[in-house]
């Protein structure tokens, strides 16, 4: 039975040619998922060590943004200085200790345009030894900086910037805009300057100066003497540490936690690509199960033979999935090698948008391939077990007399009865989601989800056949003889039809769910943003605008009105919430406030105004006193003077600036609002820029900039989306190829008797092309209408982070998407129409 499944395999080499190419791309993408993880994976955790390289133990300051160690010029305090870096020197075991100062520093390159990202633009002190050369960065051109107005900068950042040694280079860290002589180039191993951040080095003293106070490290690396034990050596570090102002962690700890933090990095990322590679195999799986069927139905006469010179049916099943194995090991084999091109692909396009990772040799583990290998043969496998059971079922005597026996009735009515009990389950499940307002709740919706799809794609057959006759009513009235044959071939199989367009069916339910949530997400997004914002322009920064800094903006010419946000917050005994400061005499001409009861009119001190939101939800009322803790630990009595309609800029609470400001841990304006007298224009956001110093890291949005940022990340998901579930696409187009030319294999005798009686070359071709059509634009229909109920469904869980969020069908892409199926049965017709055309009509005719 062996031979003769291996025997079946080469001599349906053709037959098969489009399953194997389903499996193929399906373990590809599993394959290229795991090389990619274990790849980028290596790379980061050796860039790390190699980072790490020498650090026995590294003692940190302790420093929050929420306590006293950050002062209102928010810079940091430390306890960690000079003293305690010679204490630890004195420590037995010690070979070295190095002192470094940490933050951020953002270069700006051509234009003005900020270089790196943000979090990944380092900034630290150079160290230089006797020779003046610092170990940890070790120079390629010039020197290190020794004064306040010297920097250097990593050889990338460097290039990025046009820079070259004695050029002015402009950035910005925390406060306002630097001008600094590039002095020095160096090179760097630190994995977040190497994936495409950036690294500013200053002197010592200026460091501090920027980032702490004089004297003041965030960080010692202790280097060990030879022989000494790192663990014991941090416990002796550990007796001369500030307590609880300081921590020591050992070498060997420290890249632990690195590496377990890059394993988290990576997870997010690789369960996502796997879970579209599990719905790339799971298409895959109807494809194939529709081959073995059709195969095992081609080969009746042949598996009857079998059957009656004692093939038992056990060994029947065997025959057949073994057949599948060898499909699946071999296609698999493939796919693999196909993988491994995936994954240097994907990452060559990931870093082409900016992902920056370490460089590093492509990392083929045995799990990986143990891992794509073994789900190709086992999804081979028992996607051909329910054709093999068929096969097994077949009495000789039937499959001797017949080629095709039509499908029982009472197959058919289980199927149906099971597709309504799961379609009626997952429809109930989903209107009862359409009722929660809890993104936790987002499970329920997703089994839903399956239950609805599961139930529509058993109950497909049935579906068929009123949807596909109401296409032939088209067809035949369009194309004449052809277009009713081709419905009745589309017809006369519902199962194998169901089963083909199903795989399409999946791909354009996920594709059309994402782009209806996403069109509304995106239309919510531009409604919140101009919602109640009469303001011309937000300005602001990743780190806050200096409020001095901010009241020059109200003295720029054009300008009619300013209002500064600065957030804060405090409790009360049952609540916590924010308060938002800013000038009251200004914000009525920036944002457009509704007042429920009361106003703002001659507020000030104490006085504060709450969103509906938050009275309803406390019961407050207009007049109400509240006894406030703010996060300074002070405490006030707020007296509500207003209630507003609930505005997503202002938050919970409103109040003047001289009530939130004395509170803020770091006096800083998060944005500013600006009214233009003549509306918004170019000049007038250049001079604003000026105004506020051109700092690279200074955003002036108007509305459709604020609009293009939040679209931003919503159509880079669907983007993503669309490349990712495009696969699913292409193995259900591979489907439909692969279902007609067996289609036409079986039919040709009728083909050749067609032909016979008339029907020309051009007419055989248009009805293999529309019955393609037809079984795309079914799935499509199916695809189409599922997606968007699930859309529907889910709308109140994303309501409650878009309270603006309604259900938007995005009609053009819908038509789209019809229009890509009717393409889609177009192309996957072509070889096998012109198969079935190039038929010779007496060897047609005389077919078995």
């Amino acid at each position: 039975m062996l031979r003769t499944a291996l025997r079946n395999l080469l001599a349906h080499k053709a037959r098969l040619m489009m399953t194997a190419l389903a499996v193929l791309l399906g373990v590809a993408f599993v394959a290229g998922t795991l090389v990619f993880s274990d790849t980028v994976s290596s790379a980061v955790k050796k860039a790390s060590e190699k980072n790490l390289d020498g650090v026995a133990v590294s003692v940190q300051a302790e420093a929050a943004d929420s306590s006293p160690d950050v002062g209102k010029d928010g810079k940091r305090t430390t306890l960690v200085d000079e003293k305690l870096a010679d204490k630890i020197r004195a420590l037995p075991g010690v070979q070295s200790v190095r002192s470094n100062v940490n933050g951020t520093a953002t270069v700006a390159g051509p234009d003005n345009v900020p270089l790196g990202h943000d979090w990944q633009n380092l900034a630290t002190n150079f160290q230089p030894d006797k020779d003046g050369h610092d170990p940890h960065y070790p120079l390629l051109k010039g020197r290190g900086p020794a004064a306040g107005n010297e920097i250097a900068l990593d050889e990338a950042t460097a290039k990025a910037s046009g820079r070259k040694i004695g050029d002015s280079v402009r950035l910005a860290t925390d406060g306002p805009v630097l001008t600094k002589k590039l002095v020095g180039i160096v090179s760097t191993d630190d994995p977040q300057v190497t994936a495409g951040g950036s690294l500013t080095l200053f002197d010592t003293a200026t460091a501090q100066k920027l980032f702490l106070h004089p004297g003041q490290f965030d960080e010692l690396v202790i280097g060990a003497a030879p022989g000494a034990d790192q663990e014991a050596l941090t416990d002796k570090v550990r007796e001369v540490l500030p307590k609880d102002r300081a921590t020591a962690t050992s070498g060997a700890n420290l890249a632990a936690e690195q590496s377990m933090m890059v394993s988290s990095q990576n997870k997010a990322l690789t369960q996502t690509l796997l879970t579209f590679a599990g719905i790339a195999l799971f298409v895959g799986v109807f494809i194939i199960a529709n081959t073995f069927t059709m195969l095992i139905s081609q080969r009746s006469r042949e598996i009857a033979l079998m059957r009656a010179i004692g093939a038992s049916r056990r060994q029947v099943v065997r025959s057949v999935l073994a057949e599948a194995a060898l499909l699946g090991l071999i296609s698999s084999a493939v796919g693999f090698a196909l993988g491994i091109g995936l994954a240097v692909g994907l990452r060559a396009v990931l870093e082409a948008n900016g992902a920056g990772f370490p460089d590093g040799p492509v990392v083929i583990s045995p799990a990986a391939v143990l891992s794509a290998l073994g789900v190709g043969v086992v999804v081979t496998v028992l996607a051909a077990w329910l054709p093999s059971r068929k096969a097994a079922k077949i009495a000789p005597v039937e499959a001797l007399n017949t080629v095709e026996a039509p499908p029982a009735l009472r197959s058919l009515v289980l199927r149906n009865s099971l597709g309504a009990v799961i379609t009626g389950l997952g429809i109930a499940t989903m209107c009862y989601v359409s009722t929660l307002k809890k993104a936790d709740d987002l499970p329920i919706a997703m089994v839903g989800g399956m239950l609805t799809l599961t139930g529509v794609i058993i109950l497909a057959p049935m579906l068929s056949r009123p949807l596909v006759s109401l296409a032939g009513i088209v067809t035949t009235r369009l194309f004449g003889i052809s277009g009713k044959l081709a419905t009745e071939n589309t017809l006369r199989n519902p199962r194998r039809t169901a089963a083909t367009a199903s795989a399409l069916m999946i791909g354009l339910t996920l594709i059309t769910g994402m782009t209806v949530v996403g069109n509304s997400a995106g239309q919510a997004m531009d409604k919140m943003t101009a919602q109640g914002l009469k303001a011309d322009y937000k300005i602001g920064t990743s780190s806050g605008l200096d409020p001095k800094l901010a009241q020059k903006v109200v003295d720029v010419p054009g300008v009619e009105a300013a209002a500064p946000l600065r957030n804060t917050g405090f409790t009360t005994p049952h609540s916590s919430m924010g308060l938002m400061g800013t000038d009251l005499r200004t914000i009525g001409k920036v944002i457009q406030l509704d007042f429920i009861s009361g106003s703002l009119k001659g507020a000030g001190g104490n006085d504060i105004a709450v969103s509906q939101e938050m009275a309803k939800m406390k019961g407050w009322q207009t007049g109400d006193t509240l006894d406030a803790t703010f996060y300074d630990k002070k405490k006030a009595k707020l007296k509500i003077v207003g209630i507003y309609a609930d505005n997503q800029v202002l938050g919970d609470s409103v109040g003047a600036t001289s009530l939130a400001a004395p509170h803020q841990i770091v006096p800083m304006v998060e944005s500013l609002l600006v009214k233009a007298q003549d509306g918004p224009s170019e000049g007038l956001a250049k001079q604003i820029r000026h105004a506020l110093g051109d700092s690279p890291l200074l955003k002036v949005q108007d509305h459709a900039d604020l609009r293009k940022e939040n679209a931003a990340s919503i159509e880079m998901v669907l983007n993503v989306s669309y490349g990712l579930l495009g696969m699913a696409v292409i193995i259900a187009v591979v489907g439909v190829v692969n279902t007609l030319a067996m289609s036409v294999f079986e039919r040709t005798r009728e083909i050749g008797m067609l032909r016979a009686i008339g029907l020309a070359r051009s007419g055989i071709k248009q009805m293999v092309r529309l019955e393609s059509v037809v079984i795309a634009l079914f799935g499509a229909g199916l695809g189409i209408a599922v997606g968007v109920f699930c859309s529907w469904a889910t709308g109140n869980l994303v309501s409650q982070g878009l309270p603006t969020y309604e259900l938007l069908l995005p009609w053009g892409r819908l038509a789209l998407f019809v229009l890509i199926a009717l393409v889609v049965g177009m192309l996957a017709a072509l070889w096998p129409a012109r198969r079935a055309a190039r038929l010779n009509v007496l060897e047609a005719i005389g077919a078995q």
